[in-house]
């Protein structure tokens, strides 16, 4: 469980900007994948999804979930998946990845 609200806002507020980065960005998708893409059980659904899709259909609405539970998110490292994947492309959504993995560390720290 968060116990700092501020924590709690900080993540939002983040979950907030990395959609709308990635709006601008161009990756956001109208269409849904099948559901059998969703479940895929590779990390980052490296198998069914590009990484964007992972990011707008399962990273965000996983976040948003457990931010609305107040329970804490596990350390993440999504910025160097998102390194690998657009290298030197996409640089401010990688700068918000970043952001992520530093939050979500200083929820552990």
């Amino acid at each position: 469980m968060i116990h700092d609200p501020k924590s709690i806002e900080q993540g939002s507020d983040l979950l907030f900007e990395l959609e709308e980065i990635l709006k601008a960005a161009g990756l956001w998708s109208a269409v849904t994948p099948s559901q059998e893409a969703l479940a895929s059980q590779q990390p980052f659904a490296c198998d069914t999804l590009a990484f964007e899709q992972w990011l707008q259909f399962i990273f965000i609405p996983r976040l948003q979930a457990l931010l609305k539970t107040n329970t804490l998110p596990p350390t993440m490292q999504i910025q160097p998946m998102a390194e690998v994947t657009w290298q030197s492309n996409h640089l401010p959504v990688q700068r918000v990845l970043a952001r992520f993995d530093s939050w979500s560390q200083s929820q552990h720290g």
